[in-house]
């Protein structure tokens, strides 16, 4: 008798040649089935730079470039702690609009570029498979949508970082010296826009010398290769003269002692192997935006590293060895974590080790791709739940604004309520990153003092009101440092006894009113008026000076 059941073999091969075709049909409309993803980011992007006020780095970013000549612009940027690229990128930005979603447009812009740049990165060392789901999880993981629709320079900063490490790769495979220089040029810009790219910079540089000794390309490309060695030590050389030697005092004061500390190991307090590690976890858990899937993300990350240096080839189409690959992964955490325990720059779960989630997201990709035996779509699916589990469970890290509160709603309602509730004979009191929101959104007309002496206070007119800000030492208002401010008001401001004066709170911790109605009898019966979690704004007079208030009777 006769059966037209395939027997179990036949079976098997007829769903083999299923997946081969699926997996074929990917590889060759890998770039369309990349650009349809890309796009879908461009659009999550777009939505989540829309709609929203400027957080106080915004304002700051924007005051910065806003300045008459390119000139000031850049002498207000020495400032600030970062490069200058994004000060210069805002100042000629300006000509196409100043609302909060044309200036983050570059950001936008960037971020998406940096998914495309980094697909490619990721398919060429590594193989289709974790490419393509290294691109859906920079493409949707919450911290990834959130640096490229804010106005700071970490979209860009990426964008730079994937094309050095493309641009790199192509230039060994087709031994081409021009190709070299461009990988070169965009690691420039990356040092331009922000100080990490430093480590980045240290890292790359001892990826591709093993590069060079394994694969002796031409002599022009290593004529190319190390002129664009030493053209990045002379720009960092220039970058510390002109500005780093310049920030070591204030910054430094205002991280390693400041909200920052945890980032940065402390000598007889820390052991400096399990410093490493525990900040490790902590890059992973910003880097997914969810704590358990970071902590799960950083185990994978070191599984795809130990399978990664047990394989004898490459899995992608470079000719790079697994080895090199190895360290091409490992070594940005490594020179992080040197750095932090030298106290020379934040490592851990902070925006401030963005340039790492190349690297860990590389990592983790590759497992995974192996976890989906190196089919596409099943990779897709695999990284579409991570991202959706992310976003659905995932925390933002500190300091954060929630979008219902960060509605540009709420600022229009708050400003609404100083021009009708607020006289202008009054007096306004802010801290300072309130003060530089009232330079973007009361009185842009202003000019806005970026350094002043610490504890000093600033008295200006701003759109008829008159207006006493904090110094850039004292950013946000709390309960144990208003009454020294307070008292300060009151002896260096000329105030009558019972005059009125309107404490505006705008942006991060908008929290002093609860503090002192917890802590001051005399401010039991404060009435704030609160527009989300995030703008508060209440009415004090002047009178008697205010007792300090310790940490601990808050």
């Amino acid at each position: 008798m006769n059966h037209s059941r395939q027997d179990p073999q036949s079976e098997l091969e007829s769903q083999s040649g299923g997946n081969q075709r699926s997996v074929s049909w990917f590889e060759t409309h890998s770039n369309l089935s990349a650009l349809l993803i890309v796009t879908a980011a461009l659009l999550v992007r777009l939505r989540a730079a829309s709609g929203t006020f400027l957080n106080p780095d915004e304002a700051l970013h924007y005051l910065l470039a806003n300045q008459s000549s390119w000139r000031l612009a850049y002498q207000a940027s020495l400032t600030n702690a970062h490069p200058p690229l994004l000060t210069f990128v805002l100042y000629f930005w300006r000509g196409v609009g100043t609302s909060e979603f044309v200036l983050r447009l570059p950001s936008v812009i960037a971020g998406t570029a940096f998914c495309w740049i980094f697909f490619k990165w990721l398919s060429r060392i590594l193989g289709p498979v974790a490419g393509f789901i290294g691109l859906i999880l920079v493409s949707f993981l919450p911290p990834m949508i959130e640096l490229s629709a804010e106005v700071r320079q970490y979209a860009v900063l990426l964008f730079f970082l994937a094309g050095t490490a493309y641009l790199l790769e192509r230039a060994f495979e087709k031994n081409s010296a021009a190709v070299m220089l461009l990988s070169s040029l965009s690691l420039y810009l990356a040092l331009l826009s922000h100080y990490s790219a430093i480590l980045f910079a240290a890292a790359i540089g001892l990826y591709s010398l093993l590069r060079v000794i394994a694969c002796r390309p031409s002599a022009q490309v290593c004529v190319a290769w190390t002129s664009g060695q030493a053209g990045a030590v002379g720009l960092i050389a220039a970058l510390y003269v002109s500005h780093i030697s310049s920030l070591k005092g204030d910054y430094a004061s205002g991280t390693i002692n400041g909200w920052l500390g945890n980032s940065f190991f402390r000598a007889g307090h820390d052991n400096p192997l399990l410093f490493a590690i525990a900040r490790t976890g902590g890059v992973f858990q910003y880097v997914f935006g969810q704590l358990a899937i970071g902590d799960l993300a950083f185990v994978a990350f070191i599984a795809g590293v130990v399978l990664l240096w047990k394989e004898n080839i490459s899995p992608g189409r470079s000719n790079v060895s697994s080895g090199q690959l190895v360290a091409l992964l490992v070594l940005p955490f490594v020179i992080s974590a040197g750095a932090s325990i030298a106290r020379m720059y934040p490592y851990g779960g902070t925006r401030h080790s963005a340039f790492l989630i190349m690297f860990a997201v590389a990592g983790v990709s590759f497992l995974l791709a192996k976890f989906a035996k190196q089919q596409i779509a099943r990779g897709i699916m695999i990284a579409l739940l991570i991202v959706v589990a992310c976003n659905l469970f995932g925390k933002p890290h500190r300091p954060y604004i929630l979008r219902e509160d960060q509605s540009r709603m709420q600022m229009v309602r708050a400003l609404g309520f100083i021009h009708a509730q607020v006289p202008q004979s009054d007096l306004i009191f802010v801290d300072y990153q309130t003060r530089l929101l009232l330079g973007y959104y009361l009185c842009p007309e202003q000019p806005v003092p970026f350094s002043a002496p610490v504890g000093s206070l600033e008295h200006f007119p701003c759109n008829g009101y008159r207006v006493v800000a904090a110094a850039p030492n004292l950013y946000i208002f709390t309960a144990e440092n208003f009454p020294p401010m307070w008292n300060k008001l009151l002896r260096d401001i000329p105030l009558k006894s019972g005059q009125a004066v309107w404490v505006v709170q705008a942006g991060w911790e908008v929290d002093l009113a609860r503090e002192l109605q917890s802590t001051v009898s005399e401010f039991h019966e404060l009435t704030p008026q609160s527009f989300g979690r995030n703008i508060s704004i209440f009415k004090l007079t002047a009178g008697p000076p205010l007792p300090a208030i310790s940490a601990q009777s808050n």
